[in-house]
C-alpha cells in the first residue's frame, strides 16, 4: 500500500505564528547572517517566503494567472530556471524594503494564506502538480503539502541561521518527511527494479519513522513499515533527512551522515532525492 494522505491544513497558521513571533525578536544583524540556501541570506529568505505566500494566495484564492513562459517546458531544468529567474527578481526587489515591512507583510500574509488552505477539500484537483514527484496531475492535498514543506523548511533555514533550535512541535516535520519521501519513486525511475529488491529508509529521532520503497507492479512504490529482509537499508537523523531532500546537504555530507547497509549502490538514487526543484 502507497504513503497516506497527509493533511497540512491546519499546521499552516501555527508555523507561520512562530516565524513572524521569531523574526519580531531578531536584532539587526541577524537579517544579514548566511542561510543554507545558497547565497541567500536571512533577509532573502524572509522575503521569498513572502513573495511565494503572496503568489500561492493571489492563484488560489484570487484565481489570479501564474506567470507562465512563452512555450510549455520540456525539461525539468526548463522549469528550475524559471522558477529560479521568478525568485531572483522578487529577491532584486526586496532589497527596498525594512525587515520590520518584510515581518508585518509576511504576518499578514501568511494569515491570509492559513485562512485558504483550512478552507481547501483535499481530494479536489491540484492548483499545481507536484513536479519533483514526477506528477503532471496531483491532488490538492499533495499540493498543499507541498506549499507546506516550502514555508516548513524555509523556517528552519532561517532557525538554524539565528541559532534558533528546532521547532517545538515535531509534528510538524514528520508530515514534511512523510510528504518529501513520494519524491523517492520518481528518483528511482531508472533504476531496475525486481519484485524481491526492497530499501528500508530508517528516519530516527521524534519526526521520523520506518519505510519501505519497494517495486509493485513493475514500478517503484514506497509505503510505511520495515517489509523485512531488504536489499539494502539507509539509516539517517530527521534533522539529516529534512537537509537532504531539501538540497542543504553536499554530497560528501550526505554520503557521511547516511548510513547505508547491504547493497549500497541501491541507496545511491536517495542521496540524490530531492523533495524541491533544482
Amino acid at each position: 500500500m502507497s504513503l497516506p494522505v497527509t493533511d497540512t491544513r491546519f499546521f499552516f497558521r501555527p508555523l507561520s505564528a512562530d516565524l513572524v513571533a521569531l523574526l519580531r525578536t531578531l536584532p539587526a544583524e541577524a537579517w544579514r547572517r548566511p542561510t543554507l540556501a545558497g547565497s541567500w541570506l536571512v533577509r532573502d529568505v524572509v522575503a521569498h517566503l513572502l513573495d511565494t505566500t503572496l503568489r500561492r494566495v493571489s492563484f488560489q484564492r484570487d484565481g489570479a494567472a501564474p506567470p507562465g513562459p512563452q512555450a510549455p517546458f520540456e525539461t525539468e531544468r526548463e522549469l528550475a530556471a524559471f522558477i529560479n529567474e521568478l525568485n531572483a527578481s522578487w529577491i532584486r526587489a526586496s532589497q527596498r524594503l525594512s525587515p520590520r515591512v518584510l515581518t508585518d507583510l509576511y504576518a499578514r500574509a501568511s494569515s491570509d494564506l492559513a485562512e485558504v488552505v483550512e478552507g481547501l477539500r483535499l481530494d479536489g484537483p491540484a492548483l499545481f502538480p507536484v513536479s519533483w514527484a514526477g506528477e503532471r496531475e496531483s491532488l490538492a492535498w499533495f499540493d498543499i503539502g507541498r506549499e507546506f514543506t516550502e514555508v516548513w523548511h524555509h523556517a528552519a533555514q532561517i532557525r538554524e541561521a539565528v541559532g534558533a533550535g528546532p521547532f517545538p512541535d515535531t509534528r510538524w516535520l514528520h508530515a514534511v518527511l512523510m510528504l518529501a519521501l513520494h519524491a523517492l519513486p520518481h528518483a528511482y525511475r531508472g533504476v531496475a527494479g525486481r519484485p524481491d529488491r526492497s530499501l528500508v529508509i530508517d528516519i530516527t529521532g521524534a519526526a521520523g519513522g520506518v519505510w519501505t520503497l519497494h517495486v509493485r507492479e513493475g514500478r517503484w512504490d514506497i509505503r510505511e513499515g520495515d517489509a523485512g529482509g531488504p536489499s539494502a537499508r539507509a539509516t539517517m537523523s530527521d534533522e539529516v533527512a529534512w537537509r537532504l531532500f531539501f538540497n542543504a546537504l553536499s554530497p560528501s555530507e550526505a554520503a557521511a551522515r547516511v548510513r547505508l547497509e547491504g547493497d549500497v549502490t541501491l541507496g545511491f538514487p536517495l542521496l540524490r532525492a530531492r523533495a524541491v526543484v533544482v
